[in-house]
């Protein structure tokens, strides 16, 4: 896995020193298996199914990480790559 952006890597810093436990479980099921789809792991729907990574558009999944916090990322196929696209302690302002 991958930041796609700064603010993906900042967010997942904040994940990791609020909720260790969780942010380490969140990134062994995404790496483990990027397609599980279960109460925690699904794809976005809507205009955020997918998202462009340099330039590539890509499918996006979310994991909920805890009640508000989520992970986004896409999967590269081409590349073998998660490309994590958002982190943060709280629920994305884009989906409220």
């Amino acid at each position: 896995m991958r930041f796609g952006n700064n603010t993906a890597a900042r967010g997942w810093d904040d994940l990791c020193s609020s909720v260790p436990n969780n942010a380490r479980l969140a990134w062994e099921q995404i790496t483990d298996d990027p397609r599980r789809w279960d109460s925690r792991q699904k794809p976005l729907q809507g205009s955020y199914a997918s998202a462009l990574v340099s330039g590539v558009e890509m499918e996006q999944w979310q994991y909920e990480v805890t009640s508000g916090g989520r992970i986004w990322y896409c999967i590269d196929e081409a590349k073998q790559t998660i490309w994590m696209t958002h982190a943060g302690t709280g629920h994305p302002k884009a989906t409220e």
